[in-house]
C-alpha cells in the first residue's frame, strides 16, 4: 500500500473518529437531555473547525497536492490536540486536581419575556464545569473528549509525517 493511501485513509479514520464524537455530543445533548456547560460547548470548535480542515486535506491528498495537505493537517493535529487540551483541563477541574472557570455556568435559554422571568428563573438549571454529569470507566464527556480530540490530533500527525517522509523520498529520487 502507498504511503499516500495510508496517509489519506488515516486522515478518513480521524474524520470519521472526529464526526462520531461530535455527533455523540449533540445526541447526548438533543436525545439524552445533558445540558452542556461553557466549557462542553468550547470543546466543539476544534471539531467545527478542525473536521471540514480534514475533508479539505481528504481531497488535496486525492488531487495529489501532498505539500499542502500535510500543511492542512499539521493545522488539523494542532487544532485537536488544542480541543484534547480543554478535555484535560476541564476533566482535571472536575476531579478537584485544579481550579475550573470562575464563569462556567449556563444551559439554559433566556426567558421569552418579563412576565416569565421568574417561572424561568426557578426552572433554570445552571450546568457546571466542575461536576462531571456522567461518567463511563472513570472518565467523564470532558475526559472522552480529550481521547477523542487526542486520536484525532495524533491521526492527523501521522498522516503529515507519512506524507512528508513520501514528499521527501520523492525529491531525493527525482
Amino acid at each position: 500500500m502507498s504511503s499516500e493511501r495510508v496517509a489519506r485513509n488515516l486522515t478518513v479514520l480521524g474524520f470519521l473518529g472526529g464526526t462520531a464524537a461530535i455527533a455523540a455530543a449533540w445526541g447526548y445533548q438533543l436525545i439524552g437531555g445533558y445540558l452542556p456547560c461553557k466549557l462542553c460547548l468550547e470543546q466543539r470548535v476544534p471539531y467545527y473547525v478542525g473536521l471540514p480542515l480534514a475533508a479539505l486535506a481528504i481531497i488535496l491528498m486525492t488531487q495529489r497536492r501532498v505539500g499542502l495537505a500535510t500543511i492542512v493537517l499539521l493545522a488539523v493535529a494542532a487544532i485537536f490536540a488544542y480541543g484534547s487540551g480543554l478535555g484535560i483541563y476541564q476533566s482535571g477541574a472536575e476531579w478537584g486536581f485544579w481550579a475550573g472557570p470562575n464563569d462556567c455556568g449556563g444551559g439554559g435559554a433566556a426567558p421569552a419575556s418579563a412576565a416569565n422571568m421568574l417561572q424561568a428563573l426557578q426552572s433554570t438549571r445552571i450546568v457546571s464545569c466542575t461536576e462531571a454529569s456522567w461518567r463511563m470507566f472513570g472518565l467523564s464527556f470532558a475526559g472522552w473528549n480529550a481521547v477523542a480530540s487526542g486520536g484525532v490530533a495524533l491521526l492527523a500527525l501521522i498522516s503529515a509525517f507519512v506524507l512528508n517522509r513520501r514528499e521527501n523520498e520523492a525529491t531525493l529520487n527525482a
